[in-house]
């Protein structure tokens, strides 16, 4: 069942829920402070109604629906109850770098406020303008037909966003000091690999030749600028008139200043077309298989020619397998969780095959070359499984 958003936007295919008690929070001690604190008070004199994202694995995301004619509608991003790694759930650092951007980057959120008292609501919070618009999720809302041409023109104006961002000057918007250097490329596959080891179950592969071939054949850094690191067709809002507009990119937790050709590896990994095979197309997020969809390389043609870039399929094999194997390595830490009982969310039991489809697909395209049209998952879902458990 879908909500309608009503003032706030469309309908929204992952629409706010009840609250879970596990997630709750002081209502009315927000809204006080909130009152005190809020860069633009205007509308928020009462208690908000707070219902809750769903969508997500890492920070909580709520919605605050103000009542009244002057009533706005908020979203407050916290740490999961109990986390722990300051370093992970970086409140202050998430907003500072939306607050630093919007002036330059308009697809930012507004933001209101950032609580670091933790005696509000047991962690530290802020709280930033909804943007009106549409989210697109795993697949069109029933009230949304694109044409073929339309499809096309949509993956152009994602690309598009992410050649502007990549555009940004980040000393002057004072976004400079998230970066550590030259060594991004070094320091990305030497991080995700020793992730990965740190995470790996008995009953998912080694990923020790990927990782291997991704050391041996990493290139010095393309570029530094800011990249935003997670950057997805279902993190960009959508115009509810227009929707091949983009007005919001959402999800800036992971944002930092490194190689933009590792920001396009790990966002192309998750693009699944239509002629993907079935156990790809299972773990799609987002509606990238819609007939007039660019493929994956025709991305990467149109970014390297947006950006003014030269980029081969030999170069770009590199920055492919790296994206699978980073993304690979997020789904090993989820399952990770599930496997030793740290959380029962049965959703995350399927992330192992995905672990496992993603090493065979890495291999494959490492073995056939960049050049290669790779078709490498049509075995059965039980065949991979078993190649996990060596």
């Amino acid at each position: 069942m879908r909500e309608k958003t009503g003032a706030t936007g469309p309908t929204d295919l992952d629409p706010a829920r009840e609250l879970r008690d596990e997630d709750a929070f002081d209502v009315e001690a927000v809204a006080t402070w909130l009152r005190e604190n809020a860069r633009d008070a205007t509308g928020l004199d009462s208690t908000p109604e707070v219902r809750q994202f769903s969508g997500g694995v890492s920070n909580l995301t709520y919605l605050l629906r103000y009542p009244g004619v002057l009533g706005r509608t908020l979203i407050l991003r916290r740490p999961p109850a109990g986390s722990k790694a300051k370093s992970a759930h970086d409140m202050h650092r998430e907003y500072e770098v939306q607050r630093l951007l919007k002036p330059v980057f308009d697809y930012v959120p507004e933001m209101i406020a950032f609580c670091d008292d933790k005696t509000v609501i047991g962690s530290e919070f802020y709280v930033m303008q909804r943007l009106n618009g549409r989210i697109l999720r795993r697949d069109l809302p029933e009230d949304l037909n694109l044409s073929r041409l339309q499809a096309r023109d949509l993956s152009r104006a994602y690309v598009d966003r992410l050649v502007e961002l990549h555009q940004v000057d980040v000393t002057a918007a004072g976004l400079d000091k998230l970066g550590r250097g030259h060594g991004y490329v070094q320091r990305q596959v030497a991080g995700w690999s020793d992730r990965y080891r740190t995470a790996r179950t008995q009953n998912v592969g080694s990923f020790e030749k990927v990782m291997t071939w991704l050391e041996a054949n990493r290139p010095e850094d393309r570029g530094s600028c800011l990249i935003h690191n997670d950057y997805r067709l279902d993190n960009l809002v959508l115009d509810p008139e227009d929707p091949l507009r983009v007005i919001g990119v959402l999800d800036w937790e992971m944002a930092t200043i490194g190689d933009p050709l590792m920001d396009l590896g790990s966002a192309l990994a998750y693009w699944i077309e239509a002629a993907d095979t079935p156990v790809l197309r299972t773990f799609r997020r987002q509606p990238s298989n819609v007939d007039g969809m660019l493929a994956r390389q025709q991305l990467v043609d149109y970014y390297a020619a947006r950006s003014g870039q030269i980029i081969t399929p030999e170069q770009w094999s590199f920055y492919e397998v790296f994206g699978l194997f980073r993304l690979a390595v997020i789904a090993q830490q989820v399952y990770y969780r599930f496997f030793h009982g740290q959380t029962t969310n049965p959703a995350y039991k399927q992330l192992r095959l995905a672990v496992i489809a993603l090493e065979w697909r890495c291999t494959q395209l490492i073995i056939r070359g960049p050049l290669a049209q790779v078709r490498a998952l049509n075995v059965p879902i039980t065949r991979l499984a078993r190649r996990g458990k060596r």
